[in-house]
C-alpha cells in the first residue's frame, strides 16, 4: 500500500482545532493559490530574485506544513535554503510532483 502525501495526524489535530468545516476553506483556499505559488516560485527564479524566490518557496512549505504535506515541504525547504541554486530541473519537479500528490490527497481527503 502507498503511503498518502498527507500526514493524517497532522490534518486530524487541524480539523480537530478549527473544526473540519473550517479547514476545508482552507484546504480550498490552498488548491486555488497553489498553481499560483508555483508560478510565482519559477517567475521568481527566472528572473534570479532570490529574495522573492526564498519568499515563494518559504510560503509552499508553510502551507504544506499546515496540511500535513510533508513530501512538499520538504521540497519546498530544499529550495529555500538552496536559494537559486537549488531551484533547477530536478527541484522543480520535485515540488510539481510533491504538489500534485498533496493536492489530489487534499481533494479525496476534505472532499473539496
Amino acid at each position: 500500500m502507498t503511503q498518502s502525501p498527507i500526514d493524517s495526524a497532522v490534518l486530524t489535530e487541524l480539523q480537530e482545532t478549527v473544526g473540519a468545516d473550517f479547514v476545508a476553506e482552507l484546504v480550498g483556499t490552498f488548491l486555488d493559490e497553489a498553481p499560483g505559488m508555483i508560478a510565482e516560485l519559477r517567475s521568481a527564479h527566472e528572473a534570479q530574485d532570490v529574495d522573492r524566490f526564498r519568499r515563494a518557496a518559504h510560503s509552499i512549505k508553510s502551507n504544506a506544513n499546515v496540511f500535513g504535506a510533508q513530501e512538499l515541504a520538504t521540497a519546498a525547504k530544499q529550495l529555500e535554503l538552496g536559494g537559486l541554486d537549488a531551484g533547477g530541473s530536478k527541484a522543480f519537479g520535485a515540488v510539481d510532483a510533491a504538489c500534485d500528490e498533496a493536492t489530489a490527497a487534499l481533494k479525496a481527503l476534505t472532499d473539496a
